[in-house]
């Protein structure tokens, strides 16, 4: 099994509209991250905990994560989160909550998971992935940010 890799972006939304702009929004952050994109819960699940059919291990620095999605959505996500991926692995990843949800219960849903550090509305814009990269990424990971 390979180690994890913790110099990466992971999006967890099934708005491949929304997921193709942030593609362009990061792009042009010129970071020196991997990036990575799936389109709900359970897909993200199964990149962070290894098995035969995934072996590495991906770790991302910063876990943006839909609310809303088919399969798994953000809260079944971070059920299984806090299940399947270790203590000391879930204190490296910072997760932000995007949604489109107006609803008082999901923000104060959100801010009350440990496991989640922001709650953003969507749509990102290229400042909010700025300011998010530049507020939860190393300065080694965003040297290259003008």
């Amino acid at each position: 099994m390979s180690y994890p890799i913790f110099n990466s972006i992971l999006f967890v939304d099934d708005d491949e509209i929304s997921n193709l702009f942030n593609k362009i929004f990061i792009r042009k952050l010129n970071l020196n991250v991997q990036v990575d994109f799936v389109l709900n819960g359970r897909e993200a699940i199964d990149l962070l905990s290894p098995s035969e059919e995934y072996p590495t291990i991906l770790m991302p620095c910063l876990l943006l994560l839909d609310i809303k999605m088919p399969v798994m959505n953000g809260w079944q996500f971070l059920e299984a989160y806090e299940e399947h991926v270790s203590s000391e692995i879930r204190d490296k990843i910072t997760i932000v909550m995007l949604t489109t949800s107006e609803d008082e219960k999901d923000i104060i849903r959100a801010v009350n998971d440990p496991n989640v550090t922001e709650f953003i509305q969507k749509p990102l814009s290229e400042k909010t992935i700025r300011g998010l990269v530049t507020k939860h990424l190393s300065n080694t990971e965003i040297d290259k940010i003008s």
